[in-house]
């Protein structure tokens, strides 16, 4: 064991500087060559001019899983060499190995295989160098190889937590982009509010102070019921921003997030009718048509969130409808859904304000001095959207309008 195999009639002969050692000393030099070969952890074995093996040593055949003896002489390309990675046949001739002895040219090769004696193969790295004689004549190749399948399987691995690192890499780039945008949109966003909070609350300041200066430099000149019509004038104004101030105050818990849903167990039909019994949902001449098929519906919502959502589209509804007109509510449960339509004969909604009707402080271009805050319908929206529901609008203008709540009852 830990002997090379050589074919002593096909070794080269001794270089000239070897000429003048005794037979004692070329053997033991030899004994030496030998040594240093069987120690080599790589595979190394030497060629003749047709490919047939002159020498292996055991690093080279154990790593192909073949007797040592059973190589020397054989074609060193139909034992290991004889196929490409995928199985198809590898033409002697195309060889890279065959070339260093047929141009005397070296060849190093890191990706192609061996094959095992048991029909396996694996990734090698080899070097094919070509022998030459005294002469100078060429009489084969040595090649030396080494299995690279650990380094390999550390390239893949390397190169998938590269391809892992990189996806990470942009998909949190994505994410710090789409922060970045949203941060600026919610900036903008903030600043367009603030400039229209200003706005909305310059109209009834000036027209408080108007009525306040009209008072106090023509108090002599008034009669009674215009002081009155002045001071109804202040209170209404006052009111307008108390509406919108609460307004507001809810928008900015809506974006804060501190609103939770609770939901509780609510008869909702009950719920509806208590609601149009309130002061400001009477309409003596045509009451609000409230219809559901069931007494009784019972269902988990919030009631907190419920009652702003029907008051603002009630609210609405009886604004911008003529005292004569109808106006209904209506209530129905389909596929685990709760059904809420607010329909009216109204003036209707333009179609240019559609596409803007949930923005903050945005109100048709036909409302002309009917009072709002403009503000209403996004908070419907956004307690709509917080209960995992979702609102449509179908409007006409002269015609009317119907807002349509989807709300999951699981």
């Amino acid at each position: 064991m830990g002997q090379n195999y050589w074919l002593s009639a096909q070794s080269p002969a001794p270089a000239p500087v070897y000429q003048n050692l005794t037979g004692t000393e070329l053997e033991q030099l030899r004994r030496q060559h030998q040594l240093i070969l069987n120690a080599v952890g790589e595979g190394v074995y030497g060629l003749d001019l047709n490919g047939n093996v002159t020498f292996v040593n055991p690093a080279a055949a154990a790593m192909i899983n073949w007797p040592m003896e059973k190589l020397i002489g054989q074609s060193m390309h139909a034992v290991l060499h004889h196929s490409h990675p995928d199985g198809s046949p590898y033409p002697r001739e195309a060889c890279p190995i065959y070339a260093a002895f047929q141009d005397g040219s070296v060849r190093r090769i890191t990706h192609e295989v061996f094959w095992r004696n048991d029909g396996t193969s694996f990734p090698v790295e080899y070097i094919s160098t070509p022998m030459h004689d005294e002469d100078g004549q060429l009489i084969g190749a040595v090649v030396t190889f080494r299995d690279i399948t650990e380094r390999r399987w550390a390239e893949e691995v390397l190169q998938r937590t590269n391809e892992e690192l990189e996806l990470k890499v942009q998909e949190r780039t994505a994410e710090l982009q789409r922060a970045n945008r949203q941060l600026q949109e919610l900036s903008e966003m903030r600043s367009r509010f603030v400039s229209m909070v200003c706005h909305e609350f310059r109209n009834p300041l000036n027209n408080i102070a108007l009525s306040v200066s009209s008072l106090q430099r023509y108090n002599d000149q008034l009669s009674l019921e215009q002081k009155n019509d002045y001071l109804q004038t202040v209170n209404t104004n006052v009111e307008r921003m108390t509406m919108m101030i609460d307004d507001i105050l809810v928008i900015s818990k809506i974006e804060a997030k501190v609103l939770e849903v609770q939901p509780e167990t609510l008869d909702v039909a009950a719920f509806c009718q208590d609601l149009l019994r309130e002061p400001e949902y009477s309409r003596p001449h045509t009451p609000i048509q409230f219809s559901c098929r069931s007494r009784q519906l019972m269902a988990d919502l919030d009631p907190r969130l419920l009652r702003p959502i029907l008051s603002n589209l009630l609210s609405n509804a009886v604004r911008y409808t003529p005292d004569e007109k109808a106006i209904y509510l209506k209530l129905a449960k389909r596929h685990n859904q709760l059904i809420f339509q607010v329909q009216d004969d109204g003036i209707g909604i333009p179609l240019e304000d559609k596409p803007h009707m949930f923005e903050p402080f945005h109100r048709g271009r036909n409302v002309s001095n009917i009072p709002g805050t403009g503000l209403g319908l996004s908070i419907v929206k956004q307690f709509v959207e917080l209960q995992r529901g979702a609102i449509e609008v179908s409007s006409r203008v002269g015609i009317g309008s119907t807002f349509t709540v989807r709300l999951p009852t699981i």
